[in-house]
């Protein structure tokens, strides 16, 4: 999830890795419950009406919401007809992706992510033992081939189509690590306005290929490097939590327990778009003040040792130091030099002040 507050939809689809019933697992693929598109629509009119900060609605499986397009568009259909303020995002591995692109337009999605681990398909049958592609199963370095070929034109395809397209990239230790730069320039030379490079969820209690394989993900300082490397002329996003399928909230806060089947389809939606336009002018207004305290920041004449280093802050959000250390689940992670600060990443921790909880 970005800094929008996002809602996540698991439709049914024909995806692969499903998982359900997880809810206290927070990572891509798990979900608790799969929704029809009727069920997906009822979902978004109550979240949105109880909690009007929601800006964006992604669907990102489990699985692939191309797999079936058919209930992927016709819930994108529903909330355009009924929560016009509301942006459409979708994620895909982008095999499908170029048969879509029309209708993707057509819809008005705000923008797509696709998930490109590698550009090479020697590389990528090290990472993909398969394809199904148009009702036949391809397997190594010709299924890479396909998914790779199929990726390039989808990201082409949505260039000409003007509608913005962010990339996923799992850093693979051994695998893709040294390769991802060159993931890089091909997606930053095919229009993609950010690059999110995140590790591999390789604890083996997931289940997943590489969990049960013994394949590590990469340390902290492993992702920052290749995320530097990646960085040149091309947005890199650094807050990616990976999030759930069915995600609700802002970044680090996860409310989708609120909002599970049983309940939302008891309650009334309450959407609103009025006093929905009323709060985000709110939200607007304060993220400007923010970037006139940034830029007047940028005015003091500081001495500058060119020495960097890292800096942990203990936040709520807002762009505001203000939490208890203590009661922190997670740090923001900043280098500073003197001048310059950037954000780097987040560190998850245990809560230090048990004594509250």
């Amino acid at each position: 999830m970005d800094e929008h507050f996002k809602l996540l939809v698991s439709i049914y689809s024909n995806g692969i890795n499903r998982k359900y019933d997880c809810a206290n697992e927070s990572r891509p693929g798990v979900v608790s419950e799969l929704l029809s598109p009727e069920e997906a629509a009822q979902k978004v009119l109550v979240v949105a009406g109880k909690i009007p900060q929601m800006t964006v609605l992604g669907i990102a499986g489990p699985g692939d919401p191309l797999a079936n397009p058919d209930k992927t568009f016709k819930t994108f259909e529903l909330i355009n007809s009924q929560a016009p303020d509301i942006k459409l995002c979708l994620s895909t591995n982008g095999l499908m992706l170029p048969d879509y692109v029309d209708r993707i337009k057509e819809l008005n999605v705000d923008h797509v992510t696709i998930t490109i681990n590698m550009v090479d398909p020697e590389i990528g049958a090290k990472i993909y033992p398969w394809v199904h592609y148009k009702r036949k199963r391809y397997r190594g370095i010709e299924a890479a081939r396909i998914l790779h070929e199929r990726q390039m034109e989808g990201l082409e395809l949505l260039r000409e189509a003007d509608i913005l397209c962010k990339v996923n990239s799992v850093l693979i230790p051994g695998v893709n690590d040294h390769h991802l730069p060159e993931v890089n320039k091909a997606i930053r030379e095919r229009g993609a306005f950010i690059h999110n490079i995140m590790p591999l969820i390789s604890a083996p209690e997931h289940g997943t290929h590489f969990g049960l394989n013994g394949q590590r993900g990469p340390t902290s300082k492993e992702l920052k490097e290749v995320q530097d490397k990646c960085s040149g002329n091309m947005k890199m996003m650094r807050h990616c939590r990976q999030c759930r399928a069915d995600a609700v909230g802002l970044l680090g806060e996860d409310r989708s327990q609120e909002f599970t089947k049983d309940k939302f389809m008891e309650m009334t939606p309450e959407y609103d778009l009025e006093q929905r336009q009323e709060v985000h002018q709110g939200i607007e207004q304060t993220r400007e003040q923010l970037e006139a305290a940034k830029q007047e920041l940028e005015t003091f004449d500081l001495e500058l040792t060119g020495e960097k280093m890292l800096l942990a802050v203990a936040t709520k959000g807002g762009g505001i130091v203000n939490q208890h250390f203590g009661h922190a689940k997670e740090f923001q992670i900043y280098e500073v030099d003197g001048r310059k600060v950037e954000f780097v990443g987040h560190r998850k921790v245990d809560h230090f002040c048990q004594m509250f909880y």
